[in-house]
């Protein structure tokens, strides 16, 4: 994600490719991206941040800590830092970082065609000039969200963030029915796409609601009627629904086991995604407010 990152600066003429610093522990990966995009390459994180307007974090959880600690401190009030680590939420950022300018973010990844979605939240101490600049570093990945509640970054990790996959699972099931029904592998494979992606684009451009987009395709007693009567049955609207929530469970529990490692939980009970913390108690997902904020 964050070559895609570089590669959308670079695309809409943005930054300059001598201005952008990026750290990574192979030496191979280094060449490979300063031969690719011109941009300078170094294997310190300290030594990419330590001059940067703006910081991309684009690691995984797993690492986040051991990364973080190699910043803590280091950072500089004018320096903005921007994440697109799941499940990391503000309170651990800004803990981990010793830092406050923080936004959270979430792409997806149509982003490495710039035809994604990404929903972000900054923190109070952001400036409007800090603002703006996650605002362009975000739009070189397709649309972004700004919104005034972290809790809907999360949200978002189990909607758009993961909605590619349910794409491409549908997609691919349908790529196998149509072979099962008898066409060439390459045929089915044309057939759905193009299907979903006109679907898509006449959705978009009639800004209708699907349900009545569904029903000028399904006339009664017809072979789309017979189609849907499978999948209702089939529990599809309940399957799917059943997977965004486990993946904003997953989401959430990724946050309290950075909050837990840090030392940040202080005994509050998980939010099981239901509105009720394990143990059965009335909780709430945090939303990565500092104290007294």
């Amino acid at each position: 994600m964050a070559e895609s990152i570089i590669a959308g600066l670079l695309r809409g003429k943005l930054v300059e490719a001598a201005r952008i610093v990026g750290s990574e522990p192979r030496a191979d990966r280094r060449a490979e991206l300063t031969a690719q995009y011109g941009v300078r390459m170094v294997a310190s994180n300290l030594e990419a941040a330590r001059d940067a307007d703006v910081i991309l974090l684009s690691v995984k959880p797993q690492t986040l800590t051991k990364v973080g600690h190699e910043l803590g401190g280091h950072l500089r009030p004018d320096q903005l830092v921007v994440s697109i680590v799941a499940g990391a939420n503000c309170r651990v950022l800004t803990n981990l970082l010793d830092h406050h300018e923080v936004v959270r973010s979430m792409p997806n990844t149509p982003a490495q065609i710039g035809r994604g979605v990404t929903v972000w939240y900054a923190t109070p101490e952001v400036t409007p000039l800090q603002t703006d600049q996650a605002r362009v570093l975000l739009r070189a990945l397709g649309t972004d969200l700004q919104v005034e509640d972290e809790r809907f970054v999360e949200m978002a990790t189990a909607v758009s963030g993961t909605g590619p996959a349910y794409v491409f699972l549908v997609m691919e099931a349908l790529i196998d029915a149509a072979v099962h029904l008898g066409f060439p592998r390459h045929i089915a494979h044309d057939l759905v796409i193009e299907t979903l992606e006109g679907s898509t684009a006449f959705a978009k451009s009639t800004a209708q609601h699907p349900a009545v987009l569904r029903n000028m395709v399904t006339s009664p007693g017809g072979t789309s009627a017979a189609a849907i009567h499978e999948l209702e049955s089939g529990r599809l609207r309940t399957v799917l629904s059943e997977a965004v929530w486990a993946s904003y469970r997953r989401t959430v529990e990724l946050g309290a086991d950075l909050e837990k490692g840090l030392g940040l939980d202080e005994g509050r009970p998980l939010d099981t995604g239901n509105g009720r913390a394990a143990d059965g108690t009335a909780s709430k997902a945090s939303t990565g407010r500092q104290p007294g904020r």
